[in-house]
């Protein structure tokens, strides 16, 4: 495996966590989010977590060697446990606490019917064959109790483990983001240009200038 390239070295969003790139509710939910270890668990049962967190290293997998991992589960269980919802839903699917419920007994029922274990027991290849399945909505074991397993993949199990990975300052440092925009906002929106505030993105031969450059980001 090629070694993992750092598009933004030197860079820490959280740098800005005191200065005019946030306001106090910017910094009191990022607080909120960085308070949620990675196996801090109130919604999901047990069999469900080590579900979720099998879900979650096959649709959102982090380089091994990461020292400050995205919580993936956590953030899905936190989202449940204090039952915030999106503010729509499909018709078609139940309300996101019992989607969750329903369709983590539903993916472990298909695995052991197919392969003879739970979902989080299998190896990455049956999970992925599963999920698979699960996109085309090929899973109709009776345990789905009439929700198609497609819009639960989709809608769920996609929606909910990216939103939760993009929602985390370790994903904001891989993509060089600065958080939100509020109050300083962003001014320098045309192609290859950026605010002094944002990280500056390494080229090639010229990953010390950009190191140095991020070091003041947020300063």
């Amino acid at each position: 495996m090629l070694p993992r390239r750092d598009l933004y070295p030197g860079y820490d969003v959280l740098a800005k966590r005191d200065s005019p790139s946030w306001n106090a509710k910017t910094r009191e939910v990022l607080e909120e989010r960085l308070a949620i270890g990675p196996e801090t668990r109130r919604f999901f049962n047990v069999t469900e977590w080590l579900t979720v967190k099998a879900l979650a290293e096959r649709i959102v997998p982090q380089p091994a060697d990461r020292a400050d991992p995205v919580p993936v589960a956590a953030l899905v269980d936190h989202k449940l446990a204090t039952d915030t919802r999106d503010g729509y839903r499909n018709a078609a699917l139940p309300e996101e606490r019992e989607a969750w419920r329903r369709g983590l007994k539903a993916l472990d029922a298909e695995a052991r019917v197919r392969f003879g274990a739970g979902f989080h027991e299998l190896g990455a290849w049956a999970q992925d064959e599963l999920l698979k399945l699960a996109e085309k909505g090929e899973l109709t074991d009776a345990t789905w109790a009439g929700m198609p397993s497609k819009l639960f993949f989709h809608q769920r199990v996609l929606a909910d483990v990216v939103k939760a990975y993009y929602a985390h300052p370790t994903a904001w440092n891989e993509i060089g983001w600065g958080g939100p925009a509020s109050p300083r906002g962003y001014v320098r929106m045309d192609f290859d240009r950026r605010d002094p505030w944002e990280a500056a993105e390494a080229k090639p031969g010229r990953e010390d200038e950009a190191f140095e450059e991020n070091l003041r980001v947020g300063r």
